[in-house]
């Protein structure tokens, strides 16, 4: 297989004139990593289920001189991711970048919750990821790309009233550390990333017990990060073929209290988000 165009050093990527792939790009974290990796030079494609949302912010990135392509897209539906990436490739050529980044969350007990709500959150956290991964995995086999998967704090530490988010997060872990595994001899990079509290409008869109969006504020551990920073930090993580990014001093707290007292961890989360199970 030949070497990547956006392929540098053995120890760095480089995305000028790369195509990237960003899911949940009509807004938000979307945005502003298809904006970071726009201003590095490459070409980025947006998926949302979000039509308008998508084009809007397509066009936005178009204004700073990016070239960005906007689809919409139910990444819950394979057919439509393969239809997507169909569309990328003649539009701005084979796939280097996949970013796995759409997503779904819930603020509820487990005790009240429909099983419904944790087969959506499912479908879009992980289905969702591996349906993109598998469409755009012939490009990123031939070109030696790059797989960036959006995780959370919440994949690799219990967080209480989200069990359902939780638990898809931990799913990711498992399968993308798993295809890392495989495809490493192939040349294919695959960075998970664990962001913490950001302020995008994503938290207002969070799933009840029922399955509409509840009203229930959030609580939250910590600084909040702009999507800006977390972008940045994904942007430079993906250059230096980094393999987990946790981020924010509460998070790289979290993953070791949890490896090194978990008893602890919980009691601490616990009460510190005791507020989500209030009704």
């Amino acid at each position: 297989m030949r070497r990547s165009r956006f392929f540098g050093r053995r120890s760095e990527r480089r995305f000028r004139d790369a195509t990237v792939v960003i899911t949940g790009g009509g807004g938000g974290l979307g945005s502003a990593i298809a904006e970071c990796f726009g201003r590095a030079g490459a070409r980025v494609a947006l998926l949302d289920i979000d039509r308008t949302a998508v084009v809007d912010s397509a066009l936005a990135l178009a204004e700073q001189g990016i070239k960005a392509l906007g689809i919409a897209c139910d990444i819950t539906d394979p057919a439509e991711c393969d239809r997507a990436l169909v569309e990328v490739r003649r539009k701005l050529g084979p796939v280097d970048v996949l970013v796995n980044n759409a997503g779904l969350t819930h603020r509820s007990a487990f005790v009240d919750t429909d099983v419904a709500v944790y087969r959506r959150v499912m479908e879009v956290n992980y289905f969702g990821a591996l349906h993109c991964t598998k469409a755009a995995l012939g490009d990123l086999m031939a070109r030696k790309g790059l797989i960036i998967t959006i995780s959370s704090i919440a994949g690799i530490a219990p967080l209480l009233g989200r069990t359902g988010y939780s638990a898809s997060k931990h799913a990711l872990h498992g399968l993308f550390g798993s295809l890392r595994s495989e495809l490493a001899p192939k040349g294919v990079g695959v960075l998970v990333v664990c962001p913490g509290f950001t302020a995008t409008d994503f938290r207002f869109r969070a799933l009840g017990a029922d399955g509409t969006v509840t009203r229930h504020p959030q609580s939250t551990v910590g600084r909040m990060a702009t999507p800006a920073q977390v972008a940045e930090a994904i942007l430079t993580a993906a250059a230096s073929n980094r393999k987990l990014l946790v981020l924010s001093p509460t998070g790289r707290i979290t993953r070791w209290m949890v490896a090194l007292a978990p008893d602890l961890y919980e009691l601490v989360m616990a009460r510190s988000l005791r507020s989500e199970l209030q009704r």
